[in-house]
């Protein structure tokens, strides 16, 4: 798959660092929410994929970074249809990846094709 980042390491970081103080959040208002457990797991599912890509960024630089995201994203299951309160984890490291991606103004086209590349839950 080919991509063109046009954002540094510290950018990326940065945005990363950001998206993770948003998740911390959503896990400090969970008990606030209608499903808590699930509100935080999904934020939680969350924040360790922003921590983890992060580590990348800083380790490997922007295009690895991309390349883990989109094999990360291949990789997990394909969820979505199902009801709201079910796999929490997966949702959450989806939804994280998907925000990454648009942060870092990733092509819809590659984003369309790493998502048809997932399997369903089986």
């Amino acid at each position: 798959m080919e991509f063109k980042i046009t954002l540094t390491t510290e950018e990326i970081v940065r945005g990363l660092k950001h998206y993770r103080r948003i998740a911390k959040q959503d896990v400090l208002r969970a008990p606030e929410t209608p499903n808590p457990e699930v509100f935080r797991r999904h934020a939680e599912a969350r924040r360790e994929v922003y921590a983890k890509l992060a580590e990348v960024a800083e380790a490997e630089g922007p295009e690895a970074v991309v390349r883990y995201a989109l094999e990360l994203y291949k990789s997990l299951p394909f969820v979505t249809g199902t009801p709201e309160n079910q796999y929490p984890e997966i949702k959450g490291q989806e939804n994280a990846l998907e925000n990454f991606f648009l942060m870092i103004g990733l092509d819809p086209k590659t984003r369309r094709e790493a998502r048809k590349a997932r399997k369903p839950l089986q």
